[in-house]
């Protein structure tokens, strides 16, 4: 088990202030029985104060070593045996086929950095199910459809997708700058030019550089901010904060979670998608329990 609860300096977030509903309950999830929806603002949780610990990478192994135990402990491996891998491997083969953009598939396989965090709340519900010794059945973990914070996590996931979509927009413009007016009839054909040409290692290069700078735009935004809103319906802005607040206090064990994300996801596509079977899970129960390493939430009651 983590050292969740291990003492050590932390930075206090601002409490976010809560409306009460008619009973003064603090619970901002109904008025009049319409469901209040709330992004920006915190939903329920009145007096809560949110700390940021520092941490190690040990944590970050340990982290890792819970992921595991969750993924043993559960079923998300099928959810991506089943459906993710597969279905992704034959759409970008057919994509890249069909319209001759073989250049698009590496930027799209490095986009599930980036929008990894919003597609494993799935796997954050059955880590926090198993965690508190809640039922963690299909159904169950359905459950989070339903969760108080879904507008501020859907809001967030819009932010990934936009990152995403102006990930591929450079890497495709980048391309076209480089390789004017080519196309190449097999992926064998453009690695050979990747690998022997002036414009190939050009491609490399800045297309690596910028996609480092998308990842790190991600990483400050959401390192635990999909986790906590799970877990607290804290609004967006707290989530952001949070995770930026975790970055800038732990830069060396936060950076480096991210180097352990990109390198995991690289070895696991290399064999034909087929190792994100099991990359995709661990890494999401993982950071889970990284989040429970990183914040402490002192709150009157709770989820």
């Amino acid at each position: 088990m983590m050292p969740v609860h291990r003492v050590c300096p932390a930075w206090r977030v601002k409490r976010a202030a809560v409306s009460k509903n008619r009973r003064g309950t603090g619970k901002h999830l109904w008025s009049d029985g319409v469901r209040t929806i709330h992004v920006f603002k915190a939903g329920s949780g009145g007096g809560t104060t949110i700390a940021v610990r520092r941490i190690r990478l040990a944590d970050l192994a340990s982290a890792l070593r819970s992921g595991l135990g969750d993924l043993d402990a559960g079923f998300s491996h099928y959810i991506f045996a089943v459906l993710i891998c597969p279905v992704t491997g034959i759409c970008l083969f057919a994509l890249a086929a069909r319209m001759n953009a073989w250049h698009l598939i590496y930027p799209i396989l490095a986009g599930f950095a980036l929008i990894g965090p919003f597609a494993a709340l799935g796997l954050y519900e059955f880590s926090r199910r198993r965690e508190r010794g809640l039922e963690t059945t299909p159904r169950q973990i359905a459950g989070v459809l339903r969760s108080p914070a879904l507008p501020a996590i859907a809001a967030l996931g819009v932010w990934l997708l936009l990152l995403f979509l102006a990930w591929l927009y450079l890497a495709q413009t980048l391309y076209g700058r480089l390789f004017p007016q080519q196309a190449f009839a097999d992926p064998a054909s453009f690695l050979w030019a990747v690998f022997t040409t002036r414009q190939g290692w050009s491609l490399l290069l800045f297309g690596n550089l910028a996609g480092l700078g998308f990842a790190l735009i991600v990483l400050g935004t959401t390192v635990v901010s999909f986790p906590l809103l799970l877990d607290r319906d804290a609004g967006v802005t707290t989530a952001v904060l949070v995770s930026a607040l975790a970055l800038i206090k732990n830069p060396l064990p936060v950076l480096a979670w991210g180097a352990i994300v990109a390198a995991l996801l690289l070895i696991g596509a290399l064999p034909a998608l087929a190792g994100l079977v099991v990359v995709l899970p661990v890494l999401g129960h993982s950071t889970w329990h990284l989040y429970r390493c990183l914040v402490q939430v002192d709150e009157a009651g709770q989820r």
